[in-house]
C-alpha cells in the first residue's frame, strides 16, 4: 500500500521526563566539566597546543590564573568564564593587552575549544544510549528527554528507531525543514510537527529531545537568526575558528557559511558560567518547551546530574513547575549529602538510586520501578 500522511500528536500528559547530565555521556568518554580546562591547557592534545586559538586561550589563562599541572589543580571553568563575563558586562578592558574586544574574542575561542574536546569522543556509537532507547521503546514511549549535554551520542543511538518507530523533535525551528534550492547541499530533516509520510503498517511516534545548553551539531546564523542542523559535521578549524564540513563521497573539506546569506555560523552551546544568559531566542524557546514538559509529567528522572550551584537557571526551571504529586527520582552513583540536599530543595517527594548510567540501563528491576 502507498504511504499516507499522518500527524504524530503528543499526549496531553507525559508519563516520564528524563533529565540527562554529564554522567550519562561520561561512560562513552565525553569529558566531565572539571576535566575540560585541563584537557585544553595541559598540552596533551596536539591539535589544540599547535593551534592559534589554543595558544591565545592558554596564554590568557596563564596570565590571569594560577594552576599546578603536577598536582592537577586547575581553576574551575565557571571561574574563568565568570572573570571574562565581568569585563564583557561592564564593557571594560583588563589591560592594554586584553582589551574588551580581545576578551570577547577569547570567550568565543574558549567556547570553541570546549566544543572541540567534547566532540573528540562523539564520533563513536554509544552502547549505553542504545540500551536507553531500547528501554524507552519497550516500557513506555510517552517519554521526553531534557539533556544538558552538548554531545550528540543520544541522537546517534536513535538510528535503529528512525522512521519506522520514531522521529526526533528538537523543539526548535531548523533551516533543514525548508526544501529551498540554497539548502540542496545539506541534509534535509523531517519536521515531526507537520504531517509525516508513513507506511500503513507502521505507527511511529515523535520524541522530544530538549537540549537546554545547545548542541555540537547546531550552527546558528546571527544574520537570518536561523539554525542549521549538521548531523554528522561537528568539527572546528582551531586556527581560523571556522566550522568544517565534508562532501561525500569525495570527502572534500569546506568551511560552513550560512547558505541563505553567507554569514559565518556561530556556536550554539551555553558555556559553564555563573552568569548564564538565557535570553538567546532559541534557548528561551527551549526553556519554555522544557517548562511545559515538566508541568505535564507525572515523574521526573535525573541521571548523572548534580544540580550544581552554577546551574541556578535549571533549579529555577524545575522549582517553578514542581507540584506535590510529581515524583522525582535521582540516579547518581555518588551518595553525597550535598547532592541530596540540592534535590530536596526542589521537592520532598524525591527518591535516590545510587547507580551509574551504565548500571541503570542494565538493571531490569530498577527500570521497571521507573516506568511503573
Amino acid at each position: 500500500m502507498s504511504p499516507t500522511e499522518k500527524f504524530l500528536r503528543y499526549s496531553t500528559n507525559r508519563d516520564v521526563v528524563f533529565v540527562l547530565g554529564a554522567g550519562a555521556s561520561h561512560p562513552d568518554g565525553v569529558p566531565l566539566q572539571r576535566d575540560m580546562l585541563p584537557m585544553i591547557i595541559s598540552g596533551g592534545i596536539n591539535e589544540i597546543e599547535n593551534s592559534e586559538i589554543g595558544r591565545i586561550v592558554t596564554e590568557f589563562i596563564k596570565d590571569n590564573f594560577e594552576y599546578n599541572q603536577a598536582t592537577n589543580q586547575y581553576p574551575q571553568l565557571e571561574a574563568v568564564f565568570g572573570f571574562i563575563d565581568y569585563f564583557i558586562q561592564q564593557n571594560e578592558s583588563l589591560s592594554s593587552k586584553y582589551t574588551n574586544e580581545k576578551i570577547r574574542d577569547i570567550k568565543e575561542y574558549l567556547i570553541k575549544l570546549i566544543h572541540y574536546v567534547v566532540n573528540i569522543q562523539t564520533d563513536k556509537r554509544s552502547h549505553y544510549y542504545h540500551l536507553f532507547w531500547k528501554t524507552i521503546q519497550k516500557n513506555n514511549s510517552n517519554t521526553s528527554i531534557i539533556t544538558l549535554n552538548y554531545d550528540t551520542l543520544l541522537e546517534q543511538a536513535f538510528d535503529f528507531l528512525f522512521k519506522n518507530h520514531g522521529y526526533i523533535d528538537y523543539c526548535i525551528p531548523l533551516m533543514n525543514y525548508e526544501r529551498l534550492p540554497e539548502l540542496r547541499n545539506f541534509n534535509f530533516w523531517i519536521n515531526p510537527r507537520e504531517p509525516v509520510s508513513i507506511d500503513n503498517d507502521n505507527n511511529p511516534i515523535s520524541y522530544k529531545i530538549i537540549k537546554l545548553h545547545g548542541s555540537l551539531n547546531w550552527k546558528y546564523c546571527k544574520c537570518c537568526n536561523q539554525t542549521l542542523l549538521t548531523p554528522w559535521d561537528r568539527m572546528i578549524d582551531l586556527n581560523k575558528g571556522k566550522f568544517l564540513g565534508y562532501t561525500y563521497p569525495e570527502n572534500k573539506e569546506y568551511e560552513f557559511l550560512c547558505p541563505i546569506d553567507g554569514t559565518e555560523f556561530q556556536t550554539l552551546i551555553m558555556p559553564p558560567t555563573y552568569l548564564k544568559t538565557i535570553h538567546h531566542p532559541l534557548i528561551s524557546q527551549l526553556m519554555a518547551e522544557a517548562s511545559r514538559e515538566i508541568r505535564a509529567t507525572k515523574k521526573i528522572v535525573f541521571i548523572g546530574y548534580s544540580l550544581s550551584s552554577s546551574d541556578v537557571h535549571i533549579k529555577a526551571l524545575f522549582k517553578k513547575q514542581m507540584t506535590p504529586e510529581k515524583e522525582l527520582i535521582v540516579i547518581n552513583p555518588k551518595q553525597k549529602e550535598s547532592l541530596e540536599l540540592n534535590y530536596k530543595s526542589l521537592t520532598p517527594n524525591v527518591r535516590f538510586l545510587y547507580s551509574s548510567f551504565e548500571e541503570f540501563v542494565n538493571d531490569e528491576v530498577e527500570i521497571s520501578s521507573i516506568f511503573s
